[in-house]
């Protein structure tokens, strides 16, 4: 039967994180560890999880404070439950597929004219002629910012 806490260096080799990387989400409230007798850290074994999931997200290009917040919702006194992971996955579901679309629209529109102003390609001329899209702001305005109704758009 496993131990129901790690050291911080068990905890290392089984995520693969150093300690100080550990050190630093914890800092972020990312785990709590408890301090034995002798002040030395030990983890539940769901902070195997939180950190799994803490660097998937980090991966994936999600701020810290963004997976920091998603993870405050889950019990501080139990490990998670499938529910509890359920009710953070719907959350960070809405959040997953708006990333996906975006890339999605950034893969199917880099071709083209983005709306950034360069004028560069011959299809900024029928989509952003003499770059209106400047008018709603900076940067690629076709990718970053929703149409605006007078402002025409490339096809999706």
């Amino acid at each position: 039967m496993h131990n129901s806490t790690l050291s911080i260096g068990e905890l290392s080799a089984r995520t693969g994180l150093a300690v100080s990387a550990i050190r630093f989400y914890e800092t972020h409230g990312l785990v709590a560890p408890l301090r034995n007798a002798g002040g030395h850290r030990r983890y539940a074994r769901s902070d195997l999880r939180r950190l799994s999931f803490a660097m998937i997200a980090q991966r994936l290009g999600f701020p810290l404070a963004t997976i920091a917040a998603h993870l405050a919702t889950l019990p501080h006194d139990r490990a998670p439950t499938r529910a509890d992971w359920a009710r953070i996955s719907t959350g960070f579901r809405a959040e997953l597929d708006a990333r996906i679309a975006a890339l999605e629209t950034l893969r199917d529109s880099l071709d083209g004219c983005i709306g950034c102003g360069c004028l560069s390609l011959d299809r900024c001329a029928i989509w952003n002629p003499n770059d209106r899209a400047a008018a709603s702001g900076p940067g690629p305005r076709h990718l970053m910012a929703p149409p605006s109704g007078d402002e025409t758009f490339p096809p999706g």
